[in-house]
């Protein structure tokens, strides 16, 4: 949390900070296994490289300017896998199922994966780790919430979209009509594949209207009837890509345009499951 004398800088200057943090990071020990707070980490087994996501301040808002804005500080850091989660990892972790994805390769993001499916795979993939030793204390794999995905989306960024879109995503004008490899196309500031299209993205939260003002680490509405997607996906215009754009869908329904990007994050107080 920033100090009580910090809160009247501008939301812009300490989202800057928050730059400067996680590149510094960024560049000290990106290949260790064992997860310590403010260093990358790459997992062996699945091979998952998760970047470092230090606290910091953004305005969150569908469109700016609705009404909605809300000032989000996130109080504690967190990790976010650098890609979307593909196929070979899906399978490694739930233990070789076919994938239920409909383009297949190995590198390609897995999709038609359910919410509740893919919790399903967070839940494994921290098993694992505790088993293995290296989940650190009051973390957990899992979906990101709504205001951590958009926070490393935005990297620092105040705009529709997180950098040069064209050079960023694969949407409905470039895809082909299919998914593409992860990490095929730039990154966002912060190292990021994929934010914007390729597969739209679960994210924790419920679907609901924003508080507004100001809120300290959001979970979203307690209870719903939809689960939150964002980033948009292959066959998204470019409108449902950008980085304050949110679509849903019942925490059951696949779809050949959804898949999953993995936190490793503060556990949060359980909600109703839905």
């Amino acid at each position: 949390m920033f100090p009580a004398h910090a809160r009247g800088v501008s939301c812009r200057a300490l989202i800057f900070c928050s730059v400067l943090v996680v590149a510094y990071v960024r560049a000290a020990d990106p290949s260790t296994e064992h997860p310590r707070l403010g260093q990358d980490f790459r997992l062996g087994s699945p091979a998952l490289a998760m970047l470092w996501i230090a606290p910091g301040t953004f305005l969150m808002s569908s469109t700016h300017g609705a009404g909605d804005d809300t000032q989000v500080t996130l109080t504690r850091g967190y990790w976010l896998g650098r890609s979307e989660v593909t196929q070979a990892q899906w399978q490694e972790v739930m233990d070789y199922v076919p994938t239920p994805s409909r383009f297949k390769g190995s590198e390609r993001p897995v999709e038609n994966v359910a919410w509740a499916t893919a919790m399903i795979f967070c839940a494994k993939l921290t098993e694992r780790e505790r088993v293995a030793g290296r989940l650190p204390a009051g973390y957990v794999y899992t979906l990101p919430t709504v205001a951590q995905w958009e926070y490393a989306c935005r990297a620092g960024t105040t705009g529709i979209y997180a950098g040069d879109f064209m050079a960023m995503a694969w949407h409905d004008a470039n895809s082909g009509g299919e998914t593409h490899p992860v990490a095929g196309k730039q990154p966002n500031a912060w190292g990021l594949h994929d934010m914007h299209g390729n597969v739209a993205e679960w994210c924790a939260d419920w679907y609901g209207g924003y508080p507004g003002g100001r809120a300290n680490d959001p979970t979203g509405v307690a209870m719903g009837q939809f689960r939150v997607q964002r980033g948009g996906g292959w066959d998204a215009s470019g409108g449902s890509c950008r980085s304050g754009f949110r679509t849903w869908s019942p925490s059951n329904h696949g779809g050949h345009g959804i898949g999953l990007r993995v936190a490793l994050a503060p556990a949060l107080a359980a909600k109703p499951a839905g």
